[in-house]
């Protein structure tokens, strides 16, 4: 016990102050490594020695805790220019989890002087204050080079001062030392994380001392904390552990309990009640200690007395212990200790705590504190320790308990001892009691004691043994990694006194449940423990919808082509054309011009002109023939497009695939093209007049900031084409009277392959990594103008509208004024009421007078009117008169809320009266809250730059979780708020794309700009009268969505999906310089029945956000949005995702490549009878049958049949929808899930062909019929790009060969194409399949 004894008493940290205790959840620890190098200055004096002291203090409370490191002492040498200086280099450790910036290091500097009569003392020449952690509870901005202390004269017992003031530059008390500084380095150290469960919080540890547990430091290296290594844990088993006290069990408790009754009276100063105090549960506390701390949290186990075990025939009691049988307690299950390591510091810590509780009696009945609903009370009585010898195996172990005012590992008071004087018959080591049981180690583990490695040299060349971080997994009897099981009582009495309400039950349930066998071990824990797992879900990368620069320099041939088209001109406000920009620099806003602008009026022109296929991409998806877009601007309502036709240059229909750009024209109802202009063009007015107050920032700042995200659908076949995005930053003037720019902008599409493993050569093509799981392929470019015409706020058109017009005008210009926004104040500023009568004002007056009046004439009518007026006025005075006196104590604030953003404020709350008052703060909207962590409230007021003080724990909160606050007389006090929504306007959570039939198509654009009302009661607690009432107005502001996911998935099942986040210095709004590398992310959902949490797999590691999402019956389309968060207080996100989830019908199907498998979907027909069509969207692998448009009868039931032809084997996706072709609606929707597995090659060819063109190359190859009749057989490839049959298909008689011609096409890239030619029967089932290596060179 020596060594433990002497490491336990040498580092005693001091606890910090009981405040800071208070934080629920625990933060996490950081580790930080200081290194006080040297110290310089003219105070020094040449050849006295010196010495650094470090502690750590709390300068909100002036409180020191841990406990003080000294360094060596070293001597000041002289240094040019007449200074002096005293080198230490010395390195510090330590880990702490109060993150607050009141958390410092203070350093001392002493020195050693003589005194008169020869002897020496220390002296404290200066000290200086090293701040650890930033305001925002974030690690200090800690750079890798040297920073300079100023130091301060005196003793850092000035810091005890009351006058003293945080931060330091504040105190004028304090005198700088001229010409004198530490130099020192603080940074985080990660190393350390990896032992934090060897070395106790707050504590300060050099790296040349030894900590139990951890290997010396190899090599040359002196320092054990640089690269730490962990000693090599052994595996034990405690089994049959028995405790016993002096004299018997049963007098020393009776003896316990009638100490602690007597002690309730004389505390409650009260005479005796008939209560007492009983014995409610008997628990031991088994953990390793390695005398700095518990290396793991101790496992507690519930004790029965030994009658009762007995009793239960599940314990059989020795026949040497027949005269005081049943007088132990006993624990029947095993113990198991894998943190256990060969070291003489290194021993196991037994604590037995007795849980009591006041026990009552009724009609001469005892009732138990349970059943009244007490809470119960726990006190340690006894402990010990015991260290395993070297070489120890299978043993049997007697430990005397020690008990008193003797310092113990639990860091809790103690039971006493009994006096020396009534031991009997026992030993006078026994008198507290024994506890023995039965030790066994893992048998095949090699015991290395602490001595043998010590002993060893360090400069040797052998390799010390590698320490491993695994639980070794014993060999023996399987055992329980969470130790023997928990009573309930232990799950609702609190720890140490401070109790919960345990539940009303009037006795107490034990997880450990009696077999009844004493042959068999009951099981230790009845709830199962989770193995560590990681799934096998692949995270998908964050590669959303990004927009890119796509301002474009028009050419002379590009401007003729659109001046020949006939587009819409567009014109300013002196009816002139606006020329199109050049292409400017994004990020060169600058918002002094645009306040300045005398045209504070803004209309926004979006003028879609042409959608072409791109050059390069993909021809597997269908090229439509008509489309329609979908897209939101600012806080307007949704746009749906009308359906616009894509017509070619020489105005016919577009056909084939070599159109680049196609025009998009109207399509009228009748389905004929429209002979107004090409294009379509929109326009939104906005206008400060009809702008909220403050809300003009907000727009230039959406313009400043957003992309406009477009989706581009099918008009015919109601299929997503893909998605654009374009910055809205050229919108903004800058000054000039109209701007107009012309964009291209890239359509696409983003596919998730179905979950699973995706690896090969589709990887790694082009040279490049590319996300597992996901492929983006460009299906076209879209062209389209921005432009933004300036107008006097008095002269913008259609401001005299009454209401929002959305329906396209004449010249094909959509007109959406804001209209819903206009002020309600007169056009002179005076605000006018008009007088009404009361019949008109009071709904229930007018009912009274009109139920209730006479039949008589006018005179004596009127006289009654005024007599129920006059009657309803008495029935009414008292709440008007308590709704006029709320009003003058009402105060209204309004905040403009954005999605995810915490708006904070803080409010005046005066004590009106000449007495102090505790208030009550009571809210009633979920969304407003009172700050009550001070760290938080810190955090907001730096971020919103506010001067008013801050005070720790201002807030009391009740048992109903409402917090108050104490007021002295006529006080002051500034309450902080914070409005935080995460639910997204209706407007803009309805999800846009195809209408459907079973879910309305229309948004609720009502609700679109209305503001939203919470209040506040501060009551008064000793009267309960409301002294301030605060309202709240919520006014719903925009949003920016920075990257846009879609994803399909069967109908009425979970979506889960792992997204990878990318490296976080990417992601815009991010502050620089964050320390200790990657910051955690937060992230929360607008749906808050969509589960949304973030992983991060440690240090270094990517971090992922978890989805896991309802879908709903088919075709519903849901919509919400994510905020991303990097910091703890979720102030403001850095990234805004927004999510649709398609719902389709699922239906597998597993096929071969070239083989066509059919299969039938059944139709349900709705109310009525409808003309529909189906459309996939992959025609070259999916047939469907009709082909065309078919009447759906009308609660009819009809088939459709498929044909499934795979080009390439692995997992796809292919999408079906049945369309209503008169009205453009999505009847029914089905997600194909394909599972294509690669046919057998039968022979294999190669051919050389040149690439870069040419007229292509003309081969053949034979087939013999293996059949003895004449066979029908049907070609076809994988690649009808690069390889034509001469004919589709062919007859051939039995055992006759065949000539298939083939004609393979040019390449323009070099490299090598592997196509498979196969051969199928008149059933299209695969008889032979041929490869043709083509190798273009």
């Amino acid at each position: 016990m020596d060594e433990w004894e002497r490491v336990f008493r040498q580092h005693s940290p001091l606890s910090p102050h009981p405040q800071r205790r208070r934080a629920r959840p625990v933060p996490r620890s950081a580790a930080f490594r200081c290194v006080l190098k040297y110290l310089h200055g003219a105070a020094l004096a040449q050849g006295a020695e010196y010495q650094l002291r470090l502690s750590l203090f709390d300068a909100t409370y002036h409180h020191f805790f841990g406990r003080t490191w000294r360094s060596s002492w070293q001597a000041a040498r002289a240094t040019p220019p007449r200074s002096f200086r005293a080198t230490f280099n010395e390195t510090v450790y330590f880990h702490t989890s109060l993150n607050h910036p009141g958390i410092v290091a203070v350093v001392e500097v002493v020195v050693l002087a003589k005194k008169g009569n020869g002897d020496s003392q220390h002296l404290s020449c200066g000290f200086g204050i090293i701040p650890i952690f930033r305001c925002g509870s974030e690690a200090t901005d800690l750079a890798t080079e040297d920073r300079m202390l100023k130091l301060y004269h005196g003793t850092p017992r000035a810091l005890l001062h009351p006058h003293f003031q945080d931060p330091v530059e504040k105190n004028k008390y304090l005198t700088v030392m001229e010409k004198s500084h530490l130099q020192y380095a603080l940074k985080p150290h990660q190393p350390l994380e990896t032992i934090i469960h060897l070395l106790p919080e707050n504590l300060l540890i050099s790296g040349l001392q030894a900590v139990p547990g951890l290997l010396p430091a190899h090599g040359d290296a002196t320092d054990c904390f640089q690269k730490p290594r962990l000693m090599k844990p052994v595996t034990c088993y405690l089994e049959r552990l028995s405790i016993r006290l002096y004299p018997s069990l049963e007098e020393f408790e009776e003896e316990l309990l009638d100490l602690l009754n007597s002690d309730r009276l004389l505390q409650a100063n009260a005479a005796p009640d008939g209560e007492e105090v009983a014995v409610r549960e008997r628990r031991l506390h088994i953990g390793v200690h390695n005398g700095l701390r518990f290396v793991r949290a101790p496992q507690v186990a519930v004790l029965v007395p030994e009658a009762e075990e007995v009793l239960g025939g599940c314990w059989e009691a020795p026949g040497s212990r027949a005269r005081d049988a049943g007088q132990a307690l006993v624990l029947r299950s095993r113990i198991h200790l894998s943190e256990m390591v060969p070291h003489p510091a290194f021993v196991v810590c037994f604590q037995l705590e007795y849980v009591l509780c006041s026990a009552g009696r009724a009609g001469g009945k005892a009732v138990s504190g349970s059943a009244r609903g007490e809470a119960a009370d726990m006190r340690s009585v006894r402990w010990a320790v015991w260290r395993p010898a070297p070489g120890i195996s299978d043993t049997d172990v007697v430990l005397p308990l020690r008990g008193g005012a003797c310092r113990g590992p639990c860091q809790t008071l103690v039971y006493q001892t009994p006096p020396s004087s009534r031991s009997s018959w026992q030993g006078k080591h026994v008198e507290s009691g024994t506890v023995q049981f039965h030790v066994s180690t893992d048998l095949e583990e090699h015991l290395v004691t602490a001595a043998e490695i010590l002993c060893k040299d360090r400069d040797e060349s052998e390799q010390p043994p590698t320490p491993s971080l695994r639980v070794p997994v014993p060999r023996r009897v399987p055992a329980s990694p969470r130790g023997p099981g928990l009573s309930v009582s232990q799950l609702v009495a609190s720890p140490r006194g401070r109790g919960q309400t345990p539940p009303q039950d009037g006795g107490i349930t034990h997880l450990e449940a009696d077999l009844g066998s004493p042959n068999t071990e009951p099981c230790a824990d009845d709830q199962l423990q989770a193995l560590p797992f990681t799934p096998l879900q692949v995270p998908i990368a964050a590669v959303g919808l990004q927009a890119g620069s796509s301002c474009v320099s028009l050419s002379r041939a590009s401007l003729a082509r659109l001046h020949a088209a006939g587009f819409p001109e567009i014109l300013d406000r002196n009816q002139e054309p606006v020329e199109i920009s050049e292409p400017v620099e994004l990020g060169s806003f600058n918002p002094r011009l645009e306040e300045a602008d005398p045209l504070q009026g803004n209309e926004i022109i979006l003028q879609f002109l042409a959608f072409g296929r791109d050059a390069q991409g993909s021809v597997e998806g269908p090229w439509p023939r008509t489309i329609f877009l979908t897209f939101q601007f600012y806080r307007f309502p949704p746009i749906t497009t009308p359906r616009l036709q894509l017509v070619s240059t020489d105005g016919g229909p577009v056909t084939g695939l070599t159109m680049l750009a196609q025009h998009l024209v109207r399509v009228n109802e009748d389905g004929t093209l429209s002979t107004r202009p090409p294009g379509l063009q929109l326009k939104y007015m906005v206008d400060p007049a009809f702008l909220r107050p403050g809300e003009q920032r907000w727009f230039l700042r959406y313009l400043a900031e957003h992309s406009l995200q477009i989706d581009v659908w099918d008009g015919d076949s109601l299929l997503h084409v893909g998605s654009a995005a374009v910055k809205l930053e050229p919108l903004l003037r800058q000054g000039q009277a109209a701007v107009r720019t012309y964009h291209e902008l890239e359509v696409a599409t983003t596919e998730y392959e179905p979950d699973g493993t995706v690896l090969g050569r589709e990887a790694l093509r082009h040279g490049a990594l590319r996300p597992l799981g996901v492929r983006v392929a460009v299906r076209g470019r879209l062209h389209l103008c921005l432009a933004n015409v300036g107008h006097p706020c008095e002269e913008i058109p259609g401001q005299l509208l009454s209401r929002s017009r959305i329906g396209p005008a004449p010249d094909t210009t959509v007109t959406i004024p804001a209209g819903s926004w206009r002020s309600l104040n007169a056009a002179g500023g005076r605000r006018t009421v008009r007088a009404r009568r009361l019949m008109d004002v009071d709904g229930e007056l007018e009912a009274v007078l009109r139920s209730h009046r006479p039949e008589q004439g006018w005179p004596k009518q009127h006289a009654w009117d005024l007599q129920v007026i006059s009657a309803y006025r008495d029935h009414i005075k008292g709440d008007s008169i308590y709704q006029m006196l709320s009003q003058a104590i009402t105060a209204t604030r309004t905040v403009h809320a954005v999605l995810g953003t915490a708006e904070f404020f803080e409010f005046p709350l005066k004590n009106p009266y000449s007495i102090q008052h505790t208030v009550t703060i009571e809210v009633d909207h979920p969304e407003l809250s009172v700050i009550l962590d001070p760290r938080e409230w810190r955090h907001f007021k730096e971020l919103t730059k506010s001067v008013t003080p801050v005070e720790e724990e201002m807030f009391h909160l009740r048992d109903d979780l409402k917090p108050q606050v104490y007021l002295r007389p006529s006080e002051t006090v500034h309450i902080p708020f914070k409005y935080q929504t995460f639910s997204a306007d209706p407007a803009v959570v309805v999800a846009q794309g195809p209408s459907g039939l079973g879910a309305s198509a229309k948004a609720d654009t009502s609700s679109l700009g209305k503001s939203r009302t919470g209040q506040t009661k501060l009551i008064q607690v000793s009267g309960g009268k409301p002294i301030a009432l605060l309202r709240v107005k919520v006014e719903p502001q925009p949003h920016v969505v920075d990257q846009t996911f879609r994803f399909y998935h069967p109908e009425l099942t979970f979506l889960k999906k792992t997204i990878r986040l990318p490296p976080w210095h990417t992601l815009p709004g991010t502050p620089v310089g964050i320390p200790g590398g990657q910051p955690e992310m937060f992230v929360r959902c607008s749906d808050p029945d969509i589960i949304c949490e973030t992983k991060t797999l440690g240090p270094g590691e990517p971090q992922d956000i978890f989805l896991k999402v309802a879908g709903g019956p088919s075709p519903q389309i849901k919509k919400f949005f994510v905020a991303i968060y990097t910091d703890a207080w979720l102030a403001a996100p850095v990234q805004i995702w927004q999510f649709y989830l398609h719902s389709l019908q699922r239906l597998d199907v597993a096929c071969s490549v070239g083989q066509l498998t059919r299969l039938s979907l059944l139709l349900h027909g709705t109310a009525a009878p409808r003309r529909v069509r189906a459309f996939t969207s992959h025609p070259q692998e999916l047939e469907v049958d009709p082909n065309g448009a078919f009447v759906l009868p009308a609660h009819g039931i009809q088939d459709l049949y498929i044909g499934v032809r795979p080009r390439r084997a692995g997992s796809k996706f292919i999408y079906l929808n049945l369309v209503d072709v008169e009205y453009h609606q999505l009847v029914s929707s089905w997600l194909l899930c394909l599972s294509c597995r690669q046919p057998l090659i039968s022979k294999a060819f190669e051919i050389s062909l040149p690439a870069g063109g040419g007229r292509g190359c003309n081969k053949r190859i034979t087939y013999t019929n293996p059949y003895p009749s004449p066979r029908l057989y049907f070609l076809c490839t994988n690649r009808p790009d690069l390889l034509q049959f001469k004919e589709d298909s062919f007859e051939v008689a039995g055992g006759e060969v065949y000539t298939i011609g083939l004609r393979f096409a040019p390449s323009q890239a070099v490299g090598e194409e592997e196509i498979l030619i196969h051969i199928n029967d008149h059933e299209e089932k695969n008889e032979e399949t041929f490869c043709v290596k083509v190798l273009y060179q």
